[in-house]
């Protein structure tokens, strides 16, 4: 599962190697800095966590997202499982605005 890990002045989204295979990602890291807020989701399939086509990645509606999630404007990157409730951390720069991660 997906983890969040504090690293320094780093945050970095460290995959496990079935996320790096089904997302078509390997791990991503950021500054700590350009993190501008950390918010919990209940419902992770709601239009409020969700925005956007899903490509690349792999998707079966409630039970799995992985893979980068494209919008008018960016990206985020995806990984929820099941309906658990999930955390967005959202970013001022980086390649992605927004990381949501199943806790």
């Amino acid at each position: 599962m997906a983890k969040v890990i504090e690293n320094g002045d780093q945050l970095i989204l460290q995959l496990s190697w079935r996320e790096k295979i089904g997302g078509l990602h390997r791990s991503i890291s950021v500054n700590k800095s350009d993190l501008v807020k950390k918010t919990v989701h209940q419902n992770p399939w709601s239009k409020e966590v969700l925005r956007g086509v899903r490509a690349p990645g792999t998707g079966i509606p409630y039970v799995i997202l992985l893979g980068t999630m494209r919008f008018k404007g960016g990206k985020d990157f995806i990984a929820i499982y099941k309906r658990r409730p999930v955390s967005v951390y959202e970013f001022k720069s980086g390649e992605f605005k927004r990381w949501i991660v199943t806790e």
